[in-house]
């Protein structure tokens, strides 16, 4: 639905509501209350179906008297979505001096204090004022989030799923107002589910942005070293290096788990006897770890990418670099074993064909 028909609603509504009230017919209030909430279930009907941008521009439009109407109408939960959305003067005029707030966990902000990191709080968009951040993390912002921030330090903020889809290609470059833009996937492995998350970098004007669509194990093992290590970063740049280097750290974790897990695969897999129903579990279990062995393997070659991206374009100190050939010797390492666990995987899963054949 458009604001047309938003806008024929709210008319017919109005019809509607005119003929009754011009009519003296008995248990009149009884009626009006009736079709009263007969016409705010279709209008808050409409609403559910409307996304936080579309309810935004539909209250910029409408009269004044009737986009109040329809804000009374938007559940609280989702107020703060639109209140990002609207003109500082609709807004004004719609919700008084209420402002949008930054939602918990959703923007980190952190500063380099005493050679330490340390967070910032941050949940009006007056607190931005006078920050000086070393980075800026924002996990599942919204664009208007986005928007705001990106205008508030001088860049545009991408969406990280968006920017995460280019071709390998375009994912490493730097603007001509030399903005450095890297997109990497990250490993994400929770619960026994593993999968890739799309995370894009930002290297603007002394401050690195990082975009994400959840949280992820690398960034809670970075902010906890950066904020009780001291000097354990100097620049944004060592905090970019830092989250490759700890992403390949989880990546060698999630292969000890390949290989335990495949470990008693095997011992299940040459046991004296299998029935079918074991050796099709058997199967799924070892396409499951062969699923995660090149998930682990493609992120860190995307790793590997942003850092020669980094050092071909000479953006780095003498030091960084040390720890970039670093990073990229432990990625060589990783890209062995999870050759060695390819094998180890389609060896597994020849012989269990092989019994199942038996």
């Amino acid at each position: 639905m458009s604001l047309q028909d938003l806008t024929e609603m709210l008319n017919k509504q109005k019809l509607v509501d005119g003929m009754v009230l011009s009519q003296n017919m008995h248990k009149q209030e009884v009626v009006t209350t009736l079709l009263q909430k007969q016409h705010n279930a279709e209008l808050l009907k409409f609403i559910e179906k409307q996304s936080a941008s579309e309810l935004s521009s539909y209250l910029e439009e409408l009269p004044l008297d009737e986009a109040q109407r329809i804000w009374r109408m938007i559940p609280p939960e989702r107020e703060n979505d639109v209140l990002w959305e609207l003109s500082n003067e609709r807004r004004s005029a719609l919700a008084g001096d209420r402002q949008p707030d930054f939602e918990d966990s959703k923007v980190h902000i952190y500063a380099l204090v005493d050679g330490r990191l340390k967070s910032l709080p941050i949940s009006k968009r007056q607190d931005l004022e006078g920050a000086k951040p070393i980075w800026v993390d924002l996990i599942n912002s919204s664009k208007a989030e986005r928007l705001f921030i990106g205008a508030h330090f001088g860049l545009e903020l991408p969406d990280p799923i968006e920017a995460t889809d280019l071709e390998v290609s375009a994912r490493f470059h730097i603007e001509e107002n030399d903005d450095i833009h890297l997109h990497s996937n990250f490993l994400s492995d929770r619960d026994g589910a593993s999968k890739s998350v799309p995370v894009a970098f930002i290297l603007h004007d002394g401050i690195l942005f990082s975009l994400r669509s959840e949280e992820l194990a690398v960034f809670r093992l970075q902010r906890r070293r950066a904020l009780t290590q001291p000097n354990y970063v100097t620049d944004s740049i060592d905090l970019l290096l830092d989250l490759y280097g700890a992403d390949v750290e989880v990546s060698a974790d999630s292969l000890e788990n390949i290989y335990a897990k495949l470990g008693v695969v095997g011992r299940h897999v040459l046991s004296e006897a299998i029935t079918d129903q074991e050796a099709a579990g058997i199967l799924a279990d070892i396409a499951e770890e062969e699923d995660q062995n090149g998930r682990i393997r493609s992120n860190i070659l995307d790793t590997q990418r942003g850092l020669n991206f980094l050092m071909r374009g000479r953006l780095l100190t003498s030091d960084q670099i040390s720890d970039a050939k670093q990073i990229l010797r432990n990625i060589d390492s990783l890209n062995s074993h999870t050759a060695f666990l390819f094998d180890k995987i389609n060896f597994l899963m020849d012989a269990t064909i092989g019994f199942i054949n038996i």
